[in-house]
């Protein structure tokens, strides 16, 4: 991603905590004292998603509560360009919230430092195993989780357990870290994963405990015992910053952001309440604490999420270029109503959720025109999230013999999206490096779903029941032809497809 600074107009200046005092009355700026935050929390990962979501809800705090506990330390395993812009600009960057009626801009100033590992392992460690830090939070991505235990035949497992002082992974810190309080008789810490994994605190135990029993099972047992791992559902739309919103940010505040970032005004932050040292009143930015997070879980990832890869291969290969434009046309607009009401048709609501209100406002966030999701977004890494928020709907919709037409089709979809090319033969990139591997399959295969049914484990038993290889071959032939035509079969109630 490009982060050159932009021209910022006269002075050129960056933003710096010098440069608040001068910043326009519309743009909220942190009145806190920076200088007194304390660091409390570890972040690791600070990508877009981060700094649009859980520190926006810190920084809120800060600001609702003038607290100075709860400050944040990030830290980055893979990319050091990030460090490099927040030191420049005193860890202060811009969210600009974007809506129908206008934008609301405001500058976050949570973050107190950031450190890079691969450049100073040891001063990574250091602050995980600091007695003021209490929470380490992450967004390390779903790739990043093993299926259960880590597997350590991978070089960077193989670091966690036989270098523990420069660690491999997000959790060969977490242990290293761990020993060392538990060997200096410190507290331990909660550790909260706010990635979109089913059962994410369970997963994020299972990886951090298996790597711990790699190297000293009592220490394994200490930290199953003592570390506190709830789940949390994270919901908010952050597209890619793009040099667009660098070029208006600097005009807006008079001086340069090299990395702002926009999102949708709709948040939400649902937090299972186990915390094992102390937690931040999160509650009172807006956030929700919940004895089970997995029925809101459920209902983002099968709805949401599912609904923005349906959407997206579809629209790919329609041609459409972003979300707003999609969703402009009737007929694609029509089809993600009718697979939202598909799929809500399977679910429980949560309480307190309105399962008809819920699909409405996943319409029009998705429809917001002045935040233009592209659509290569929305399809990336399609071969984990396919599996992931698509799959389960449609062999629940199997098991039921219920309604399935637009399940189906947003399958297909993404089966015929691995080609690499729109319906008009117009070639596009795969950010998708398990697609990659598939691609061969699915052009070789064409219509016939079988070949990629195969790979069981993207698609499990699937292709054993006959009802999904013949509608899925009718979707095929049917996106062949033509995509918004396949659309308008969906949305018809065929279920057959090759009737």
């Amino acid at each position: 991603m490009n982060v050159e600074p932009v021209n910022a107009g006269a002075g050129g200046a960056g933003l710096s905590n010098s440069a608040l005092h001068g910043l326009p009355a519309a743009v909220a700026v942190p009145r806190y004292d920076r200088d007194g935050l304390v660091p409390a929390i570890v972040h690791i990962g600070v990508g877009g998603f981060h700094r649009a979501h859980q520190q926006v809800y810190f920084d809120e705090l800060c600001r609702r509560t003038g607290t100075p506990g709860w400050g944040v330390i990030g830290v980055g395993l893979h990319r050091p360009l990030m460090g490099q812009v927040l030191r420049a600009q005193d860890g202060l960057y811009t969210v600009v919230v974007r809506s129908a009626e206008g934008d609301e801009v405001r500058v976050v100033g949570s973050l107190v430092d950031y450190l890079f590992a691969p450049d100073d392992p040891e001063a990574v460690l250091g602050v995980l195993a600091d007695e003021r830090t209490r929470i380490v939070t992450l967004t390390i991505t779903d790739t990043a989780y093993p299926d259960g235990e880590v597997d350590v035949g991978l070089d960077e497992v193989r670091a966690d357990v036989e270098h523990p002082e420069a660690p491999g992974t997000a959790f060969g810190y977490l242990v290293e870290a761990l020993a060392r309080r538990r060997g200096a008789g410190l507290p331990p810490l909660t550790v909260l994963s706010c990635d979109n994994v089913p059962h994410n605190g369970g997963a994020t135990r299972a990886a951090v405990v298996s790597t711990a029993r790699l190297r000293d099972p009592e220490l394994a047992d200490w930290i199953d015992q003592r570390v506190s791992f709830p789940s949390c559902m994270v919901d908010r739309i952050t597209p890619e910053t793009t040099p667009e919103l660098r070029e208006e940010v600097a005009a807006r505040l008079g001086v340069r952001d090299a990395w702002p970032v926009v999102t949708e005004p709709f948040s939400q932050w649902i937090i299972e309440d186990d915390f094992c040292n102390g937690r931040p009143p999160l509650e009172l930015a807006g956030a929700q604490f919940v004895e089970d997070v997995a029925p809101y879980s459920l209902l983002k990832t099968r709805l949401l999420n599912g609904v923005h890869s349906a959407l997206g291969h579809l629209a790919r290969l329609s041609g459409f270029g972003t979300a707003p434009e999609a969703l402009a046309d009737p007929v694609l607009r029509d089809y993600a109503v009718g697979y939202l009401h598909e799929v809500a048709a399977l679910l429980q609501a949560p309480p307190g959720v309105d399962l008809a209100a819920y699909c409405d406002a996943t319409i029009e966030r998705l429809s917001n025109h002045r935040l233009a999701d592209r659509i290569p977004r929305l399809c990336r890494r399609g071969s984990t999230k396919i599996p992931a928020y698509v799959l389960p709907s449609l062999r629940s919709a199997l098991r039921r013999d219920a309604p399935r037409a637009h399940l189906v089709l947003a399958t297909a979809a993404w089966m015929r999206a691995l080609r690499g090319t729109d319906h008009r033969g117009r070639p596009f990139e795969l950010d998708d490096a398990d697609g990659l591997r598939l691609q061969p399959v699915a052009r070789a295969a064409g219509t016939d779903p079988r070949p990629l049914l195969d790979r069981r484990d993207v698609f499990g038993s699937l292709g054993d029941d006959p009802r999904a290889v013949r509608e899925l071959r009718g979707a095929l032939e049917a996106l062949d032809r033509d995509p918004l035509a396949a659309a308008v079969l969906a949305r018809s109630g065929a279920r057959g497809w090759a009737a």
